[in-house]
């Protein structure tokens, strides 16, 4: 007769069975009555046959902190797992911030992270990873009541975070020079390092911007914003955003983490930062934007350096255009820059006296009359710089309607563009 068992052995048990239970019948819906391949499948699913298999299956895959394929998804070498935890204090960000709470990523074969996701599950806030890393005896007797059988399978378990085969590098992984010496031309000096990619501390960036941006309490706080009232939460906001997407169609070929967030990696912007020599003033006593806008510096250059590479008579071929459009397009990125920094203000400036700009500008510049311009605000806008650049331009070259139709469809692209991410990032 079997030695009954504890609460926990039996909580830790149930835990399993439940997990296999789901499983087979999330496989067994999609069969019919009559299908053979259901007697198959059940048998699969007996406790002691799955975890058998999931014993063997789980070398195919690593439990990792720092991963390789995101360099490169060809490369081949090592991963490393290390616990954040045990990593040295430093004042920069690294992943020794992540402390105790950190979220494990898990790369390898795809097919085999079902055997991740039951040892994701968590008994009293411990997983069974971590169980199993413990070598746990009440883990033990819940796998199986063969001690042996038991052991072997927590050591398979347990192997998850340990490196597969040696310490390698590969020909994609990236690899840099870094001096530990005082004299740069001794070649001895030198450590050869290969970064890995700190998929932990990347996934937790992701959760922080996430919820910043989405977040109910964070829409709620922006909310209170506009509507000038205090809320608890502050509002983050982050300039220059941009996303890499790894995996393409199958990020999970990258790693679980990575699929988690559908291939979604936020790089933050690494910029020097842009001294203002005087504060951002409203527009007032001006009858449009562009009698501003055309005496900034880089609009001035780039007006300049687009009057001359016309007046140069360029041939009329795919090189000339590309260098046209790209000058052009840097003059509307311009004029999208003068708008992000006049909505900085504060809103309702436009309402003055003293601002002679027309109803479709103040929509355009000042956020209390426009959260969001209209399809027809953007339209005039695009109007009003195409006959501006036209006006800029006419002397002495013999601009007209198709190079203003031509200027008010670039604009008009980008500026639907601008609101497009502005509207979707509030």
């Amino acid at each position: 007769m079997s030695t009954p068992l504890t609460h926990r052995q039996a909580r830790l048990r149930a835990l399993i069975q439940t997990f296999l239970s789901e499983r087979l019948k999330t496989k067994l819906d999609k069969l019919r009555d009559d299908d053979p391949k259901r007697a198959l499948l059940i048998a699969q699913f007996e406790s002691s046959t799955w975890l058998e298999e999931a014993a063997r299956r789980v070398a195919q895959i690593q439990a990792v902190t720092h991963s390789l394929k995101p360099i490169h998804p060809d490369a081949k070498g090592t991963n490393l797992y290390h616990d954040p935890a045990a990593l040295p204090v430093l004042e920069d960000v690294g992943s020794h911030v992540l402390g105790s709470d950190v979220a494990i990523d898990v790369v390898g074969n795809a097919a085999v992270l079902d055997v991740y996701k039951l040892l994701k599950l968590e008994d009293a806030g411990s997983t069974l990873l971590e169980l199993s890393l413990a070598q746990d005896a009440d883990l033990a007797v819940a796998l199986s009541d063969a001690p042996d059988i038991a052991q072997r399978w927590m050591s398979a378990f347990a192997s998850l975070v340990r490196p597969r085969g040696g310490l390698s590098s590969h020909t994609f992984a990236k690899q840099l020079y870094w001096p530990v010496g005082d004299d740069p031309h001794d070649d001895a000096t030198y450590h050869l390092l290969a970064p890995l990619y700190p998929t932990s501390l990347v996934h937790r960036l992701y959760q922080v911007l996430q919820d910043d941006r989405f977040g109910e309490e964070a829409k709620a706080a922006r909310e209170a914003r506009k509507g000038k009232e205090w809320h608890v939460r502050p509002v983050r906001e982050y300039s220059n955003l941009a996303v890499q997407t790894l995996g393409g169609s199958k990020p999970q070929n990258i790693s679980q983490l990575n699929s988690e967030r559908r291939g979604v990696n936020y790089l933050l912007a690494s910029l020097p930062p842009v001294w203002q020599s005087r504060p951002i003033q409203p527009l007032l006593g001006s009858r449009s934007l562009f009698e501003r806008f055309g005496w900034r510096r880089e609009v001035r250059s780039l007006t300049e350096q687009l009057k001359r590479f016309l007046e140069s008579d360029p041939q009329r071929n795919l090189r000339t255009r590309q260098h046209r459009d790209l000058l052009v397009d840097t003059l509307i990125e311009e004029l999208i820059q003068f708008t992000a920094e006049m909505r900085t203000l504060e809103p309702g400036w436009s309402a003055e006296p003293t601002c002679l700009l027309s109803p479709t500008e103040r929509a355009w510049l000042d956020q209390d009359t426009a959260q969001a311009p209209s399809a027809e605000v953007i339209a005039a806008v695009a109007d009003a710089f195409a006959r501006w650049l036209n006006n800029r331009l006419r002397q002495p070259l013999p601009v007209g309607d198709p190079e203003y139709l031509y200027w008010r469809k670039l604009a008009g692209e980008q500026l639907c563009q601008y609101i497009w991410e502005t509207s979707s990032d509030a």
